[in-house]
């Protein structure tokens, strides 16, 4: 007997001990054995090691049943096949146990079992054998009515078998489909929805006729006129099969929609829900397809979009704008009480329609021009929407739209070059727009916030430039979202990320009216222990320091009270040692910027600040941005003083100066 065969005996030998923990101790060590690719099994040892491990799914402690699901899955491939199938036979029949406990182990086991199968075609044999095994036990759990848990374990087990093995059971493609099928008229919810998951495992695998069976079927059931609960499984089993089948539906798709939107008209929320779900899985998949019904999906979604019975908008359009921020939440905390509502399932139907907006505004940029006209307006009107998620997805739908707007190839660089009629159209309605967003940015909603300055991010990119006049609005919102204490870091950091933007893509005098008022809550953002808002903070001070004293043009802001204030913060940071490398190198550039735009001004801190630049360049780890910083000061039309710092340098690093140009 080889050592290995005598260790294993002694571990079963253990596992047959009274004593819990024995039994315990034994079930870890055989499978921390059975992990070894090198151990080797005899017969008379896989035959014992299995049946043991059967017996043990039945033990009393709930610990050592779990130890011998987990050392079923290593098992498999380390027995013959006819081993396998034993466990499987057993597992199959105890799943069908009159004992709730072992049938919920022994589907654990079958999973375990299922995930260890080998799909490539060295196992393919073992595979298929096994697959057909336990597939023929579950389509016959299936059909056990009387015992719900029963079909939704099987239900489970047959959606994991198609996930990972579909094409090892080929042959029993056609009773499955049958089976699953049946199962869509179950009067319990739980089986109809694991059936439909099960149903789009099946689907990307199964032959063009046995789709077309699948269809066919779904369409048969809904013409008949069936209850609304079954229309609703019918319908959401139409998005899953076009959602996993892909392009397969199209051809079908002239019989679906117009059922689909007549569906549409039932009064039933949860229905309306399914059937705009549909609606964006089509239009995902078959774009083409969906050509000679995008009109009329349109329309209903710009009908179910400002869908909600229970709320009268009308009086918050009456109230005053200004409205402070402590009344705002003041009217948050009243509304939220007055108006939940947990019946209300009409939020549901919003977001589905918005969605399905979505999904035709990624996959239709040739109507563009018409999504502006029609679909454009009735968004932003939504802004107001009440529902936090579906305000979200409001929000990323007109991002996507803003998106599409954008050139394929980036911004025109030929300035004569027409512009599209997309982006006329988008400059039209940038007052609406901002004046929408204007209160949101005051809402206490951190999420409804983040979407604003998403969006605005966003247009910003897009119509470079073009917010200028609206700056003025935009600005309280901004410095509420890096003041307020309850805001979050992301909440910071998108706030910053749009301020940036909006520096960097508007001229000089737009912002030197509101310098005063940005400044105070990005410096404390600088001196935030958070290093990516830290980070970001600097880049936004570094284009602040841009746009005070412009070096291509005479200087026409007076920066003098600012100068000393941002220096400091920003010296702070390129003193530490002990900081992020993201901030490091944008302390060392920001202060690049300092020098390089009021070097004239600094006093007795320039030479310090040049000092430190010396050591940086010293450094392997900080030199390239050090020298790129240094390239940038040396070429200041200040014509700032760098001979006291010339002796100290690393010879090589000032060749790195000289021959590297000046820019980030």
């Amino acid at each position: 007997m080889s050592n290995v065969t005598f260790y294993i005996s002694n571990l079963l030998e253990k596992m047959t001990s009274t004593d819990k923990d024995f039994r315990f101790m034994a079930a870890n060590d055989l499978m921390m054995e059975l992990q070894k690719d090198s151990i080797k099994l005899d017969e008379e040892s896989e035959r014992k090691v299995v049946a043991m491990l059967l017996k043990l799914l039945e033990d009393k402690n709930g610990e050592v049943q779990n130890l011998a699901v987990k050392c079923l899955g290593p098992l498999v491939g380390k027995v013959k096949e006819c081993q396998v199938e034993t466990m499987v036979d057993t597992l199959c029949s105890n799943m069908v146990s009159n004992k709730e406990q072992l049938r919920d182990i022994s589907s654990m086991g079958l999973k375990t079992v299922i995930a260890e199968l080998p799909p490539s075609s060295t196992g393919l044999s073992l595979t298929v054998n096994v697959c057909r095994k336990i597939t023929s036990q579950l389509i016959g759990a299936l059909g056990m009515q009387d015992d719900v848990s029963i079909q939704l374990e099987a239900l489970d087990i047959l959606s994991d078998m198609l996930g990972r093995l579909s094409t090892a059971l080929v042959s029993f493609h056609q009773s499955i489909l049958t089976s699953l099928l049946a199962q869509l008229m179950s009067p319990r919810m739980a089986v109809r929805k694991r059936s439909i998951i099960a149903l789009g495992h099946l689907v990307p695998s199964c032959s063009p006729a046995l789709f077309t069976q699948l269809t066919e079927h779904l369409m048969g059931e809904l013409s008949r006129g069936p209850p609304t609960a079954n229309v609703r499984t019918y319908i959401q089993c139409l998005a899953t099969v076009s959602r996993r089948g892909g392009h397969r539906i199209g051809e079908h798709l002239q019989k679906i929609v117009p059922m689909v939107v007549k569906f549409c008209n039932v009064e039933d929320d949860e229905l309306r829900e399914f059937c705009f779900q549909a609606f964006e899985a089509f239009v995902s998949r078959c774009p083409k397809e969906m050509s000679p019904h995008i009109q009329a999906i349109i329309k209903l979604c710009l009908k179910y979009i400002t869908y909600d019975p229970n709320y009268n908008y009308d009086a918050d359009d009456d109230e005053d704008d200004s409205m402070d921020i402590e009344d705002r939440e003041d009217e948050d905390e009243e509304s939220d009480d007055e108006y939940s509502d947990d019946d209300d399932m009409s939020w549901k139907v919003r977001r589905s329609s918005v969605k399905c907006l979505e999904a035709i505004i990624s996959s239709r940029r040739d109507l563009l021009v018409e999504l502006y006209g029609s679909v454009s307006p009735t968004l932003v009107s939504r802004f107001k929407e009440r529902e936090e998620n579906v305000k979200t997805d409001i929000f990323s739908a007109f991002v996507t739209l803003l998106r599409q707007t954008r050139h394929p190839h980036g911004p025109s660089l030929d300035t004569g070059a027409k512009e599209e009629p997309a982006v006329t159209l988008l400059k039209k309605q940038v007052p609406t727009i901002v004046k929408a967003l204007h209160r949101q940015l005051k809402e206490k909603s951190m999420r409804c916030r983040q979407g604003c300055f998403s969006l605005l991010t966003e247009m910003a990119n897009v119509l470079p430039g073009q917010l200028g006049e609206h700056i003025p609005a935009l600005i309280p919102g901004i410095i509420y979202s890096l003041t307020d204490k309850s805001t979050s870091s992301n909440m910071k950091i998108d706030a910053l990320a749009f301020l940036n933007v909006l520096l960097s893509s508007h001229s000089p005098e737009t912002f030197h009216p509101h310098i005063s008022a940005i400044l105070p809550p990005v410096i404390q953002c600088v001196e935030d222990p958070f290093y990516k808002i830290t980070s970001e903070a600097l880049q936004v001070t570094q284009q602040i320091v841009k746009l005070m004293r412009p070096l291509d043009k005479p200087a026409s802001f007076d920066a003098k009270p600012y100068v000393k204030n941002i220096f400091a913060c920003t010296s702070k940071r390129l003193k530490a040692a002990d900081i992020d490398q993201e901030v490091k190198e944008r302390a060392i550039f920001c202060m690049g910027h300092i020098l390089s735009h009021f070097g004239d001004q600094l006093a007795g801190d320039l030479q310090p600040t040049l000092q430190i630049f010396l050591e940086r360049l010293k450094n392997e780890i900080t030199r390239l941005v050090a020298v790129r910083t240094l390239t940038l000061v040396a070429s200041s039309p200040l014509k700032i003083d760098l001979r006291p710092i010339l002796t100290g340098g690393d010879s090589n690093a000032w060749i790195l100066l000289a021959e590297k140009p000046a820019g980030p």
